[in-house]
């Protein structure tokens, strides 16, 4: 498909630098019974759909509409030319520009992950929305560390409820204390999420929006990533 050489193209160029936000698009997994199960990269994605081990799963005019590679080609070629859309990303391949899809179905796969959110250092981010808890500046991920509100040293535990995100400024200002100890206040307590901070992320992203449909209230509990 020529997507490893898209990413050869200078980023200073505008096409080369729609293709980059395209790749880094995620794409929202379905079992074989239209759960929710994963989100993947676009390059996953489309993998799956060249072995034709998944489909292209849209909503269109009230009712879904599924589509294989080939097919979904098609529809791709049609949009370009007549429906494309501000918030669409397109990968544009050596004989075509073909659609990124939001939701796809794997075609042989009915189970449903365990449900519980993994403890690690992408999801605190993301809970936080990359806010340090204590200054409430936004920061980007690498100026920001994580910081243990009881240290260590006294006998706190890593875990949801005692780990925020920190910028280096007030991690430093804080040190081996307690925020009691160093006078300093969090903007909000640490909890463990109730479902996915990655994907409240992303759906706070109109360009996700398609993928509320597929996520009921019995699934926001369904470890995605």
């Amino acid at each position: 498909m020529g997507m490893a050489a898209a990413h050869e193209i200078s980023l200073g160029d505008p096409y080369a630098q729609a293709v980059h936000n395209a790749l880094e698009a995620s794409v929202l997994v379905l079992n074989r019974l239209f759960l929710a199960v994963h989100i993947i990269p676009v390059k996953r994605a489309f993998s799956l759909l060249l072995r034709d081990q998944a489909e292209v799963v849209s909503f269109e005019d009230g009712q879904y509409a599924t589509y294989n590679f080939d097919t979904w080609r098609q529809v791709s070629d049609y949009r370009a030319r007549n429906f494309r859309q501000v918030d669409d990303d397109w990968i544009r391949t050596v004989t075509c520009e073909i659609q990124v899809p939001r939701v796809i179905r794997l075609l042989e796969y009915d189970r449903i992950p365990r449900q519980s959110i993994k403890f690690n250092r992408r999801n605190l981010f993301a809970r936080d929305g990359n806010l340090c808890q204590y200054c409430g500046k936004k920061f980007s991920t690498s100026d920001l560390s994580l910081d243990h509100v009881v240290p260590r040293t006294q006998g706190g535990v890593s875990s949801w409820e005692n780990i925020v995100c920190a910028c280096v400024p007030c991690n430093v200002r804080k040190g081996g204390r307690t925020p009691k100890q160093a006078n300093m206040a969090l903007i909000r307590k640490p909890e463990r999420p109730k479902r996915s901070p990655l994907l409240n992320q992303k759906l706070s992203n109109k360009k996700y929006e398609s993928w509320h449909m597929f996520l009921s209230n019995a699934y926001w509990d369904v470890e995605l990533g």
